[in-house]
C-alpha cells in the first residue's frame, strides 16, 4: 500500500509500505523519489521483507516546501514516519543524500528502532571543502549546481542523468534512456525551491558526530568511479568513523550503481542483512 503521514509542521510525507517481516527502510538521493529503490523493494520483498520508501519533504509526492529542507527536517520526517508505523528491529538503507539522512536519523532518533544501517554512495562525513575536510569538494561546484538549477531546471536534471550520475558519459558506457527518463521524470516530481535547498543540506552538513554515535553493524558501498560523491571523501572516511562498519569499494562503479548494478549489490544487500 502507500499513504502519507502528516509531520508536526504540517508537511505530507509520501511513502510506499509493502509486504510483512522484518522491516527495511529507504531514504532516495537528491532529487528523486521512492520509486528510485524499485529494484531493491521488489528484490526484498520476494525475500520476505517489509519494504518502506518515502518521498523526502519537497521532493517526489510529498508536500512541495519552501522551507524546512535541511537535514534536521529530513531526519525528523524520516523519525514521524517510523514511529507512525511503530518500526522496530528496522535496517535503514540510504543512498547518498539519503545516506546523510538516514547518518541523521539514526543518531538523533532512531537508536532504539534501528538493527542495522547500510550507507550506498553517500554524502557522509561532508562533502563540501572547509579547512578541516582539505580534500573535499570545493563551494564553486555547489554554487554551480544552484545556478544550473535555477537557470533551467529541466534541462540540468537530464544532463545530470545522461553524465555523471550513472557514468553515461564515460568512453564505451552503453546509457539506458529508460533509466535516464526515469531519473528525470523523479526529478521533476519535487519542487524546485526544495531541491535548491538540498543542495546546500547534503554538501555542507557536517555528519561526523552522527556516525561516530551509530553503533549498529554498518554497511558502507561505495563506486571508485563515482562521479558526484567521491569515494576517498565519502565511503572511505565515512567507515573509519562508524563504531562497526564494513567498507566495499566497487571497482569502476558510479553513483547510480544500485541501479545500473543491482544484480551485483542486492544480493550483497542481502548478505550483509541475513549476517
Amino acid at each position: 500500500m502507500s499513504s502519507t503521514i502528516t509531520t508536526k509542521d504540517g508537511v505530507e510525507i509520501f511513502y510506499k509500505d509493502w509486504g510483512t517481516g522484518q522491516p527495511i527502510v529507504f531514504s532516495h538521493g537528491w532529487p528523486l523519489s521512492a520509486d528510485d529503490w524499485d529494484a531493491q523493494m521488489l528484490f526484498f520483498l520476494s525475500h520476505g521483507y517489509r519494504v518502506i520508501a518515502h518521498d523526502r519533504r519537497g521532493h517526489g509526492r510529498s508536500t512541495q516546501t519552501a522551507d524546512g529542507n535541511d537535514m534536521d527536517h529530513y531526519a525528523a520526517d524520516l523519525a514521524a514516519l517510523t514511529e507512525a508505523l511503530d518500526l522496530r528491529n528496522a535496517i535503514h538503507i540510504g543512498h547518498s543524500t539519503g545516506g546523510g539522512e538516514v547518518a541523521h536519523y539514526v543518531a538523533r532518533h532512531g537508536q532504539e528502532r534501528t538493527a542495522k544501517v547500510v550507507l550506498i554512495s553517500a554524502v557522509p562525513p561532508i562533502m563540501v571543502k572547509t579547512k578541516d575536510n582539505p580534500d573535499g569538494t570545493p563551494i564553486e561546484v555547489f554554487d554551480a549546481l544552484r545556478a544550473q538549477l535555477a537557470a533551467n531546471r529541466a534541462q540540468f536534471y537530464l544532463d545530470v542523468a545522461g553524465g555523471p550520475f550513472y557514468g553515461f558519459n564515460r568512453p564505451g558506457a552503453k546509457a539506458s534512456e529508460g533509466i535516464i527518463q526515469n531519473w528525470w521524470r523523479q526529478g521533476m516530481m519535487g519542487g524546485t525551491k526544495a531541491h535548491y535547498d538540498c543542495i546546500k543540506a547534503f554538501s555542507e552538513t557536517d555528519f561526523t558526530e552522527d556516525l561516530k554515535k551509530i553503533h549498529q553493524p554498518a554497511l558502507v558501498l561505495h563506486g571508485d568511479d563515482d562521479q558526484v560523491v567521491p569515494y576517498k571523501d565519502a565511503g572511505v572516511l565515512s567507515a573509519k568513523l562508524l563504531k562497526n562498519a564494513t567498507l566495499k569499494i566497487y571497482p569502476g562503479y558510479p553513483h547510480g550503481a544500485f541501479t545500473t548494478h543491482a544484480d551485483v549489490i542486492n544480493p550483497d544487500l542481502l548478505a550483509f542483512i541475513k549476517s
